[in-house]
């Protein structure tokens, strides 16, 4: 388990650096020069050559990207363009909303498609398994900014359960802030759900036309200890993959989710640096972004090694 770890450590490594690279390249090669943004078209030249060397663009790439890597290991973001203020800060605000919100709209994903895809696997054929694949696909189809209003309307505006949008601030209390982050997580759980219920289904249903489950069955097992003793757990490892990359989608893809409920999240940051040239808080949010994503899948692949024993004896 242990050289099993240290190899997925190096790998994780080594897709961090080749992810920083890549998105140095992309964010500098941007066409256009943020001082000039910020300064206005008709600008004064020294100006701009002024904020150019404020802003330390003045440098070579490769010392630049070298600043920029050391700065992010000290916890050093650099200073956003438009706001002026520490990166760091303006991550760690919002990170306090994207992140419960990302772990509610999982929690319900998994709550949700757990038991449903384990009901159809054990109903096959059966109209139930025709039903729930039926609400399935429609629950793929939906978009979920559409739902969200469609919650919106219907929680808040007809019945006042919950607030249409905004976020309170933790300072103000638990409670408030879970209902202010429920509709949202609802809307983006409806999707994930219903992937995962059909991901679910379909791994259980492989697992079970195995020899070793019809040996279970042919030794006494009814179906349904043949599918909690032996099916289930191995049936998990692509299960365990669709929940970490949703976990990374959640976290990082709730841009419009978090604009029609005007939830300040790391995604509704991305948007405004683009839309301000705001590079900077680009690059490092979305650096630290791909970090939790290869942080996912790493913490994924132990998971694989704890159920499945023949990835820790693999060479």
């Amino acid at each position: 388990m242990l050289r099993f770890a240290i190899s997925r450590l190096v790998s994780l490594g080594l897709s961090l650096i080749v992810a920083s690279l890549v998105i140095f390249a992309v964010i500098e090669g941007v066409p256009g020069d943020p001082a000039a943004f910020m300064l206005g078209l008709n600008a004064d030249p020294a100006a701009v050559a002024a904020l150019r060397e404020e802003l330390g663009l003045g440098g070579s790439l490769p010392a630049r990207y070298l600043d920029w890597i050391g700065g992010m290991l000290r916890g050093d973001f650099g200073i956003s363009y438009t706001y002026r203020v520490p990166v760091a800060d303006l991550v760690a605000a919002r990170l306090w909303v994207s992140l419960p919100l990302a772990a509610y709209a999982l929690a319900l994903s998994t709550a949700i498609a757990f038991p449903v895809g384990l009901i159809a696997a054990a109903r096959r054929g059966t109209a139930v398994d025709a039903g729930i694949m039926g609400a399935t696909q429609l629950g793929i189809a939906v978009p979920n900014f559409w739902f969200a209003m469609l919650l919106v309307l219907v929680f808040a505006i007809q019945l006042r359960l919950f607030s249409a949008g905004g976020f309170p601030g933790w300072d103000e209390g638990i409670w408030i802030n879970v209902k202010a982050l429920t509709l949202p997580a609802v809307a983006l759980a409806l999707p994930q759900a219903s992937i995962l219920a059909r991901v679910m289904r379909s791994s259980v249903l492989e697992t079970l036309g195995q020899d070793y489950i019809r040996t279970a069955r042919a030794k006494g097992l009814t179906r349904r200890q043949a599918v909690f003793r032996h099916a289930l757990r191995n049936a998990m490892i692509p299960v365990l993959t669709i929940i970490g990359l949703q976990f990374s989608f959640l976290l990082a893809g709730a841009i419009i989710i978090e604009n029609v409920f005007f939830l300040p999240g790391l995604g509704r940051l991305i948007f405004q640096g683009i839309t301000q040239r705001d590079l900077v808080v680009v690059e490092s949010v979305v650096m630290l972004l791909v970090f939790a994503v290869i942080t996912v899948n790493f913490l994924v692949d132990l998971a694989y090694a704890a159920v499945d024993p023949r990835l820790r004896r693999r060479r």
